[in-house]
């Protein structure tokens, strides 16, 4: 299959993929850090979007305005203030812009992740994701909240558990402190680096994605949904 792997400059996804075979592309705006250039399509997404015609769609669409975690600078002062950051809304605007295109792109076969987004970014998107996924439930030692947004895809299931570390009886992993929080340091590069896809999760992508060549699985609505505990 020909496959994009679109906003992914580490070609974690795009590598597995190649692994199984398939003719599988990462795409960004900077240069891949994964090794294999003559994999990566250094371009914007839109453009990459009609480079080919694409089987299958991978996008990991900036989450910086969208995510729940950060809805809090969408305010000057909080959100209790009032007072929207006109900027950073409309910064907000133009992603879920970018994220629907994604949506709506002409490819059969199509996932787009993204951490919970907040209800803002709900309402522009317009569509509820299909599954909420968690790196432990694919053999990695971390906890982060990864929302699907599937079409044409069976929901991606579990491959291994990876059991956390207890503290004061709540479930923590290597990449939490433990209180909770991510263990990353404010960085110029921290969102690049969270954005990463776990090499399990990357796995059961192309494993369980990979094998399903042209045919479509016209998935419908579902209440199934793989929820963090």
């Amino acid at each position: 299959m020909k496959i994009l792997i679109a906003c992914e400059e580490s070609q974690e996804v795009c590598k597995a993929f190649r692994r199984m075979g398939h003719n599988a592309y990462s795409n960004d705006l900077k240069p891949c850090s994964g090794g294999h250039p003559e994999w990566h399509l250094q371009m914007d997404a839109q453009e990459a979007l009609t480079y080919k015609r694409w089987d299958m769609l991978i996008a990991h669409p900036t989450c910086t305005r969208l995510c729940n975690s950060g809805v809090l600078r969408l305010y000057r002062n909080g959100k209790k203030s009032g007072g929207i950051d006109p900027v950073k809304w409309e910064e907000m605007e133009q992603a879920a812009r970018f994220f629907k295109s994604f949506l709506s792109a002409d490819i059969p076969m199509k996932c787009i992740e993204n951490p919970v987004p907040h209800g803002y970014a709900m309402q522009r998107i317009g569509v509820k994701y299909s599954q909420i996924i968690q790196p432990w439930q694919f053999g990695e030692d971390a906890s982060k909240a990864t929302c699907l947004w599937l079409k044409g895809l069976p929901l991606l299931m579990p491959t291994g558990y990876f059991a956390p570390r207890t503290v004061n009886g709540l479930n923590r992993w290597s990449n939490q402190t433990d209180g909770g929080q991510n263990k990353l340091p404010p960085s110029e590069n921290r969102a690049e680096l969270r954005s990463k896809t776990y090499p399990g999760i990357a796995k059961a992508m192309a494993e369980q994605w990979g094998g399903l060549n042209r045919r479509i699985i016209h998935q419908q609505p579902t209440q199934l949904q793989l929820f963090a505990t």
